[in-house]
């Protein structure tokens, strides 16, 4: 289906031809964008209420500054979709998050106009902070550099590192806080409040729309004009608010809170805060999913819906005739609150991803038990360490490429001390649309190098419960269960809870010549290749292997005398992984099978569908069939 944007918006293919425009032709632009959006994210899924909602500050921004040379970095960049399509991918766009289409976030081998690769929250200060540092050291005093951040990101400690080192290096660094009072699922903490302190003073805003007009009438009258309405400013803030302006304590001018959908009154405030040099944040108000009323009234729901009818905002989903598995996260969700009913100590943690984790379900059940801090994953570790240090039982939920923030935390706070803290990695493995920022490629390896951590994955579901109960018990130290985005392979998936003994792997089938040994849910997919096999009358054996730390040695052993021929099947890194384990294993206790590893190789992989990418990564079940083929000298399969 062939998307037709609107007339202004069919014109412009770059910044430039929207720089051409006049200022009165601004609010249809950003009408027909806004309707672009909902055409196109309607029909091919893809992040939808955040872009909705800058749809009149992306305009402005690019209006106002001569990008790419003012360079504008998006956090996140969940909200970029109307950055993309006023700069040159338009006609592209309907590939978004697709194999082979553009990316979901900023890319920088993508277009000149993404200055930063973005996918993780809280870097964008940090970035425009550097690039306006270097523009300094070059002698480009004119360029200007652009960090728009929502005050869902503004929680991320990075953020306020940026803060504190922008207000003193005296560079061009305009910092745009976009305020909607939501990341994924409503912003929580101190900040929220304070933020909705300031846009909720009507005495304050008041003041404030008198105070730009004074601006406005004597700006002309030359520099020491604006100091005076400075302190004018700063002075009314002072009496109004109950305490003292933070950003300004940074020593970043501080300038709003103004309406981000009055796209003529953003052009004006910008123009003005152009030729004011040094640190300066803008605070703009906008409401995540505007134009689109039921995303404007369900944030959450409507942050990625997938496809839907535009005019009747259903959200379109599979129907089944027969009960399906669930979702691994929701395995997770209602599995913590029946452990959490059997056993006080425990505790759940999440660092702003309640509802993609599905510790929702604790936080509704029981509220004082279950903490989301924010987009914070350095804090959530060492918050769920202090828990650890009381005798509680934390399980902290982080995405398994957002754990990477919080390493240090990892080695530092929980495993030097010992400490039993539960870490469930959700979305390990390749995470599918949203691509290289967000794939749990490395947990296997950055996990099992530390001392005292355990490293798990479920082969399912009744696994994945079976784990949690396990490493719930008193005094099991640091234990990582690691598990994929998607369903499992269980529609019955309540069974009763089971104690495991760590380390231990389970044999799913003995065989001849060659065995297949799997770590995490990867492993239904062997399953399904030796009921193929077993047709064509070669008979591999399959071992889950459950634990990457500690190994069951004694399985390796049976394994390694009974076969010359070993495949290892992971949905991780090669290099330092499972198989890297296995291989260990086998040279420590003097070995020789032939083993063929199959993972994620030493590149990075774009974002598609998670069976494209395991298909060019070389382990979906057409990879795993042909070596278990090639390893027994039968032909393979085209």
């Amino acid at each position: 289906m062939i998307i037709k944007p609107g007339e202004l918006l069919a014109s412009i293919n770059s910044p430039a031809d929207l720089r051409n425009l006049k200022q009165e032709q601004l609010l249809q632009v950003t009408q027909e964008l806004r309707q672009y959006i909902i055409d196109v994210v309607s029909i091919h899924g893809g992040h939808f209420g955040a872009s909705l909602g800058v749809v009149e500050l992306t305009a402005a921004l690019h209006y106002v500054f001569d990008t790419p040379y003012d360079q504008l970095v998006w956090d996140v960049g969940h909200q970029a979709y109307g950055h993309k399509i006023l700069t040159g991918r338009r006609e592209v766009f309907h590939t978004n998050r697709k194999y082979g289409g553009i990316s979901g976030f900023p890319k920088r081998k993508e277009s000149e106009y993404d200055t930063f690769g973005v996918g993780h929250s809280s870097t964008s200060i940090s970035a425009a902070l550097g690039m306006a540092v270097a523009s300094k050291y070059k002698g480009e005093d004119k360029r200007q550099h652009i960090a728009v951040i929502g005050d869902g990101a503004m929680t991320g400690g990075m953020a306020f590192e940026a803060l504190n080192h922008g207000g003193v290096a005296n560079a061009n660094l305009l910092v745009v806080l976009n305020d909607n009072c939501m990341s994924i699922d409503p912003n929580v903490g101190a900040l929220k409040e304070y933020l909705t302190d300031i846009t909720t003073s009507r005495t304050y805003n008041k003041m404030r729309d008198e105070v730009w007009k004074i601006l406005g009438k004597i700006s002309k009258f030359g520099p020491d004009a604006r100091t005076i309405v400075s302190k004018i400013e700063n002075g009314v803030k002072a009496a109004i608010l109950k305490q003292s302006n933070l950003f300004e304590g940074l020593n970043f001018r501080y300038f709003g809170p103004i309406d981000g959908h009055d796209i003529n009154h953003l052009v004006s405030v910008m123009e003005d805060l152009k030729h004011i040099p040094g640190p300066k944040i803008l605070h703009v108000l906008t409401t995540k999913g505007k134009g689109f009323a039921l995303a404007e009234k369900e944030q959450t729901k409507w942050h990625a819906p997938g496809t839907f009818d535009k005019i009747t905002g259903e959200i379109y989903k599979k129907h089944y005739d027969t009960p399906q598995p669930p979702k691994y996260q929701d395995v997770f969700g209602h599995t913590i609150v029946e452990l959490a009913e059997q056993n006080p100590k425990i505790m759940g943690v999440t660092p702003a991803m309640p509802s993609g984790c599905s510790l929702n379900i604790m936080m509704a059940a029981m509220p004082d038990r279950a903490f989301d801090v924010g987009i914070a994953e350095q804090h959530a570790v060492t918050f769920s360490a202090g828990l650890a240090t009381q005798g509680l039982v934390p399980f902290c939920n982080i995405y398994s490429s957002f754990m990477q923030r919080g390493y240090d935390q990892v080695v530092h706070d929980v495993c030097l001390q010992n400490l039993n803290v539960v870490f469930c990695l959700d979305r390990a493995g390749f995470a599918g649309a949203d691509g290289p920022t967000h794939h749990g490629a490395y947990d296997i390896a950055y996990m099992r190098c530390i001392p005292n951590m355990v490293v798990a994955a479920p082969m399912n579901e009744q696994e994945l419960r079976n784990m949690m109960f396990t490493a719930s018990q008193e005094d099991m130290g640091p234990f990582t269960i690691r598990y994929p985005r998607g369903e499992g392979v269980m529609p019955n998936w309540r069974t009763p809870l089971e104690l495991q003994q760590v380390g231990k792997g389970r044999t799913i089938q003995e065989g001849e010549e060659v065995a297949i040994l799997t770590f995490g849910h990867i492993g239904n997919y062997a399953v399904e290749v030796c009921q193929k096999l077993a047709l064509d009358g070669i008979n591999p054996g399959h071992y889950d292997m459950r634990y990457a730390k500690p190994l069951d040695a004694e399985l390796l052993h049976h394994i390694f005398t009974k076969y010359e021929k070993v495949v290892t099947v992971e949905d991780g890194c090669l290099q330092g992984g499972f198989g890297s384990a296995v291989l260990e294993f086998m040279v420590d206790n003097g070995y020789t099978s032939q083993v063929k590893r199959l993972g994620i190789p030493d590149r990075i992989f774009e974002h598609g569908s998670q069976l494209q990418l395991q298909h060019e990564a070389g382990f979906a079940p057409i990879d795993i069939e042909n070596t278990v083929r090639e390893l027994a000298g039968v032909p393979v399969k085209v």
